[in-house]
């Protein structure tokens, strides 16, 4: 009994020396407008499970499934977040993914769903926007890369090399974006709209606006 009433002595002395618990945060109201955004975008998102790699303890091979309950579901979602319903074409184009997040031979899953992500985030309409968004993916990975290095260079050469790499992969990037925008507008419609005004005197001047790619006027 007295070492369980010794036992009990500390518990209080301990509980007694414990900090309070903490309140907790309440956030302010634009924080909670921009929550509330965010839950709204998140809530009209379309899932994706992420992918899974898992190396073969008798081959040594990387074996790729969907991290989903259901492996023919988890595959469509991640074939849609890809733009392509045709499985040769997302087989391919997640093995191009993985060669691109790994180091060496091995593929890296982490990277690997961040690609995904970025891609799924450009949603490609057909296989040239998935390939294209790919590409802007894997260069973006490599513009960082070079910005980490440019960051830790120890000497001129170094931070040639790496700037000159870095300043490569950023244009590269902004002419992907280009590309995608004259791409993905290539299909609208040029709207001509007539407009007439009436000066003083009754006299009418009839123009012509266009309106094209760039969205101006001209009268």
């Amino acid at each position: 009994m007295a070492a369980i009433r010794k036992r009990t002595a500390r518990q209080e002395a301990a509980r007694e020396q414990a900090p309070p618990p903490a309140v907790p945060y309440e956030p302010t109201l634009a924080e909670q407008h921009a929550i509330a955004a965010f839950m709204d975008r998140r809530n009209a998102r379309k899932p994706t499970p992420s992918a899974k790699l898992e190396v073969d303890a008798k081959t040594g091979a990387t074996m790729f499934s969907a991290d989903h309950t259901d492996q023919v579901t988890g595959l469509r979602l991640l074939m849609d977040a890809l733009g392509t319903v045709e499985p040769a074409f997302f087989d391919a184009m997640i093995g191009q993914l993985a060669n691109v997040s790994g180091v060496g031979k091995q593929p890296k899953e982490r990277e690997l769903n961040q690609l995904i992500a970025t891609v799924k985030g450009i949603a490609p309409r057909d296989h040239v926007e998935a390939m294209l968004a790919a590409q802007m993916a894997a260069v973006h990975a490599a513009t960082m890369t070079f910005a980490r290095r440019l960051n830790h260079v120890e000497n001129i050469p170094q931070q040639d090399s790496a700037s000159n790499a870095f300043n490569k992969c950023a244009r590269t990037f902004a002419a992907q974006v280009d590309a995608l925008k004259r791409y993905r507008s290539s299909g609208e419609q040029k709207i001509t709209v007539e407009h007439v005004t009436v000066q003083a005197g009754g006299q009418a001047i009839v123009g012509t606006v266009n309106r094209g790619e760039g969205g101006g006027g001209k009268d």
